[in-house]
Formats: structure tokens, sequence, C-alpha cells
């Protein structure tokens, strides 16, 4: 049996996707990869102009629903929170470092950086975090791959790009990072660094083919914590377009959560902060219940308020 792997045709995309191939491999299954191209990968309009993360789900998800492939290898900050019809994310595998990281010219970090310095990002977040940081940078909008988001760095057309360290380890590219953000003063988007392995529902039972291989390749941990993390943002009714981070660290017997709900553009912020301890206890449920006593004081705080989100207090 060969089981066929979709993924979207960027550089790292496909990095992320030859992984999840060769531990397949490793297990004794042969796999390849089926590249898709989504409408994200298509348009060159912004994130929030083209509808967000779900503008690079939806192809992969078709294909996979209409049996073009076996399953599928997400970014999971890239998937929507709620489900598509027949589909099952069945597997998160060992996650990457989940933080943010500065890539700046002549080695500078966020606070070297000169008054009205150029910062690039395409994301909603980062944009906010920067401001909050460093309201008299002048961030603009990014988009492109890995690469050319570098090279604007390298040729001087920006002073500096914000990008996910994941993505860079992945990319061979962790040489161009100046700064790392840490989470408790920096959440990033729930999921950072995980990657989801998304098949159709009859094949997610462990007793089928396709859903003891997804078995096999799952970290319990990172799958628990990045749950936990969607769930902060499914309570809150986030769209694709709030600024709204959400990270969370699990130890051995503890756990900590961090969210924080920026105004769009930056300038306010409510950040929200919570450590559980899971000794002796069902770590899946603690950290559920972690996560939605976090989205409820959020909103309590006024989160709705801030952002543009569908919950209210």
């Amino acid at each position: 049996m060969t089981v066929r792997l979709g993924t979207r045709g960027s550089a790292l995309a496909l990095a992320q996707a030859g992984t999840i191939r060769d531990a397949i491999r490793a297990l004794g299954t042969e796999c390849e990869l089926v590249t898709v191209t989504t409408d994200g990968d298509v348009s060159k309009a912004s994130l929030a102009q083209i509808g967000g993360t779900g503008v690079f789900a939806g192809a992969l998800r078709a294909a996979l629903a209409g049996g073009a492939v076996d399953l599928v290898v997400h970014s999971l900050k890239d998937l929507p929170v709620a489900p598509a019809p027949g589909l099952v994310v069945a597997g998160v595998p060992e996650r990457e470092d989940a933080r943010d990281v500065l890539c700046a010219r002549d080695g500078l970090d966020l606070a070297g950086l000169p008054a009205g310095a150029t910062v690039g990002t395409g994301s909603p977040r980062r944009h906010a975090q920067l401001v909050d940081r460093r309201p008299d940078l002048r961030v603009v909008d990014l988009r492109g791959n890995v690469d050319t988001r570098l090279g604007r760095v390298r040729d001087g057309d920006l002073d500096a790009v914000v990008l996910s360290r994941a993505g860079l380890a992945r990319l061979g590219r962790l040489e161009a990072v100046t700064e790392v953000l840490e989470l408790d003063a920096w959440p990033t988007a729930a999921g950072q660094g995980a990657l989801a392995i998304e098949v159709r529902a009859a094949d997610a039972d462990p007793a089928t083919t396709i859903g003891a291989l997804v078995a096999r390749l799952t970290d319990p941990v990172a799958r628990d914590a990045a749950t936990a993390e969607r769930r902060v943002l499914g309570l809150l009714e986030a769209g694709c377009a709030a600024p709204i981070g959400v990270a969370s660290a699990v130890h051995e017997g503890t756990a900590e959560l961090w969210a924080a709900v920026h105004r769009p553009g930056g300038g306010r912020r409510i950040d929200r902060r919570t450590a559980v301890d899971l000794a002796g206890r069902d770590r899946p449920a603690v950290l559920l219940a972690a996560a939605e006593a976090l989205a409820r004081d959020l909103l309590a705080a006024g989160a709705a308020e801030l952002a543009p989100l569908g919950a209210s207090a």
C-alpha cells in the first residue's frame, strides 16, 4: 500500500510534509507527497483580505474529502477551529518550538531597532504586538514565502520581519534569528509550531490502516496542549482577523497557558495567564478546563469589546 499525503507546494509546507512522509516510511508503509494548490498560494492579497488561515486549508480538505489523497498535513495554526464535515484531525506529531522570532538587520533585537524602523508581518496579531511593544515602529503588511521575507531584510527594503521559529527550523534558516520572543510576554497563534494530520472520519479509527499510522505519529502532549489553545479561540469565536495570541507550556506535572486579546492595530490589550497542576490528573481534561476558564476571564475583562469576536461577555 502507498499512502498519498496531501500538502501545499510551498518550500515550508513540503519540508513539513516531508517529515511526515519519512516518518510513515519508517513505520514500513510507502508514502508519496501530492501537491495541492490553495487559494492562499495563488492570491497576493493580505491574509485578512482573502479570509485568513482558512484559505490554505480549503483545497487540501477538498482533495481529502474527494479521495484524491489519503491524509493531509496542515500547519495547525492555519487550520480553522471548526471541523470540516466528514474529516477529522486525527493526529498531532511532536511539536516544534512555538515561539515567534525577530529577524533583523545588523543583528538587532526589538529594543535595538531605531525609531521609525520598518518591520514586516502579515499577521494582525504580530502587528498589534509590535505596536504595543514599540509604537514608534512602522509595521508593513507582508506576504510571500520565508526566503522572500528574509530577502527583504537582506536587501534593505525592511529593517526586520517577525516569523515563526518553527518554520525557520524546518527550513534550516535559524541563522537569520536575531531575537527569540518569549511566550509569556508574546503569546503566538494557537497551535503554532504544531502540525495537524487530517483524515476522513472513516479512516480515523486506529483499527484502520490510516488510523493506526496516524496514532503512531501522534505526540499526546503536543496534541493536548494545541487542543487547549484552540479551545480558547473556539470559545471566543475569534475570526481570522482577530489579533489574539494563545500559547501554552506543559512541564512535568504542571502546565501554563497564556492568552492576549489586542485591539486591531495595537495600542491596548487584555492579558490573562493560568497555571495548573497536572500531577495524577487527566491532562486533556485539565487543560481544556483551564482553557475555558481563560476564555471566560478574557470575555469578562472586555475582550469582545476590544477585538472582533463572535462571543460576548
